[in-house]
């Protein structure tokens, strides 16, 4: 299944290349797995799953396996179930979010409904465990039960912070540890237990994927009030409209004039889009899309260092590419 290490990896599309026979596997894997006799379960697990997606995080599980020099099949079953685990997480956030659109596609729950959404995620959530639980390996599920308990607390600890105007950076970054960078961190570290690296290697496997979630989130979050929704493939103004306080609105919040300072806390504290131009034009004011970028760039190059722990192979280059891929991506 796994491609020969032999050209070189500057671009996004060259790790995607080097990936390609483990990440066609695995997409096999996961349409086989998604069968059930229900057909409603049919129908919206193969929605969100078939309408596109980076599958970023089984990717990463991949590289990080072949990284670690791990020739063995269990990579393939693993990959697919992080993925699993993420779709579910998805369902249960567009409904959370009430959102309609994700990857230029109206959502399940525009579709079929917020109870249907819910429980077709329950269900994606119970087929990863049972894959889980195939694997037999007390460690590996240890690692993935403790990553799914942690983005249940992020989900928690967001929507505590929803319409709250004085959400801290550190409570931002609390968040987006639990609902983002622990799924990012658990895919990387089971590359290294798969291969059974030494623990200062997998610990720095384990610390590539959490900063380089960080940096995709921080950068996913500015895209927010950049980016345009064909690109971005959702609502611009979304987080905002929701009364999410994310990195730029946290920073442009502390940083602007009085006045600008006080229309985005009503912005968050209410929610809507009444005055979406205006919000953008004090963010861009104050700064905080450059204080945010720099942020995200913080955490890729942290995640770029950490892999110097490992030997080097194009593996390796493609996960440094990653993390620079993760800042400079548009959508």
């Amino acid at each position: 299944m796994q491609q020969p290490d032999t050209a070189p990896i500057r671009s996004f599309a060259h790790v995607q290349a080097l990936a390609a026979g483990d990440m066609e596997a695995v997409n096999t894997l996961i349409r086989n797995r998604l069968a059930s006799d229900v057909v409603l379960i049919n129908q919206i697990s193969g929605h969100i799953i078939s309408s596109g997606g980076k599958r970023l995080r089984p990717m990463l599980h991949l590289l990080a396996a072949r990284c670690s020099g791990y020739r063995g099949e269990a990579h393939v079953p693993l990959a697919a179930l992080i993925e699993f685990i993420h779709t579910s997480t998805l369902l249960h956030d567009d409904v959370v979010d009430e959102s309609d659109l994700r990857r230029g596609r109206k959502t399940a729950n525009a579709v079929w409904g917020n109870a249907a959404s819910v429980l077709v995620g329950d269900f994606l959530y119970s087929r990863s465990f049972q894959m889980m639980v195939e694997l037999d390996n007390m460690r590996v599920m240890r690692i993935l039960a403790d990553a799914t308990n942690r983005i249940a607390e992020g989900e928690v600890l967001q929507l505590l912070n929803i319409g709250n105007a004085d959400t801290s950076e550190q409570s931002y970054l609390d968040v987006i540890e639990r609902k983002t960078a622990v799924l990012f961190s658990a895919a990387t570290r089971l590359g290294a237990v798969l291969a059974g690296l030494p623990g200062e290697q997998e610990e720095a496997l384990a610390k590539y994927g959490l900063d380089l979630g960080y940096a995709f989130q921080i950068a996913d979050d500015v895209l927010d009030y950049v980016s345009d929704a064909d690109t971005l493939g959702k609502n611009i103004g979304d987080d905002l409209a929701e009364g999410k306080p994310t990195l730029p609105v946290i920073h442009a919040i502390a940083n602007s004039p009085p006045e600008q300072a006080a229309s985005l806390r009503r912005a968050i504290e209410s929610g809507g889009l009444d005055s979406l131009p205006n919000i953008i034009a004090a963010i861009r004011d104050s700064g905080a899309i450059e204080h945010a970028r720099s942020r995200a760039t913080h955490y890729a190059q942290s995640a770029r260092s950490a892999l110097s722990a490992l030997p080097a192979s194009p593996a390796r280059e493609a996960l440094a590419l990653l993390a620079d891929h993760s800042v400079n991506r548009s959508s």
